[in-house]
């Protein structure tokens, strides 16, 4: 069982960055690929960044490659995700996910098994 729970989220202007925090309760947390999601508004859920147990590989879609940055600290616990050059669009609710799968990088929702609560990011234009 993973428990996750995310911070950082808030209101910022187009242009600007926020940084994500993801802190899991697992206390083999080294062992899961983590990824992060966003949620906006009548659109499906889409994966914005995911790494490796390492940390040594990321993936990040061509939507937000450039801007965001997937990085963890095993030592913590803790996954971030570094958002950068914001835009309106950007809005959602972001969520991070574990998951056990063992392939470097899970990039589809359903091979998560486990989510926090979300946090919400609004980027004013």
């Amino acid at each position: 069982q993973v428990q996750l729970v995310e911070s950082g989220g808030g209101l910022v202007q187009a242009g600007g960055s926020l940084r994500l925090s993801c802190a899991a309760s697992a206390r083999t947390f080294s062992s899961y690929v983590m990824g992060w999601f966003r949620q906006a508004p009548g659109k499906r859920r889409e994966l914005i960044a995911t790494i490796s147990r390492s940390g040594s590989s990321t993936y990040v879609p061509d939507s937000v490659k450039g801007r965001f940055t997937i990085s963890r600290d095993n030592a913590k616990n803790t996954v971030y995700l570094q958002m950068n050059s914001l835009k309106p669009e950007d809005t959602a609710v972001y969520y991070c996910a574990a998951s056990s799968q063992s392939t470097v990088f899970v990039t589809t929702s359903t091979s998560y098994p486990y989510w926090g609560q979300g946090t919400q990011v609004t980027v004013s234009s």
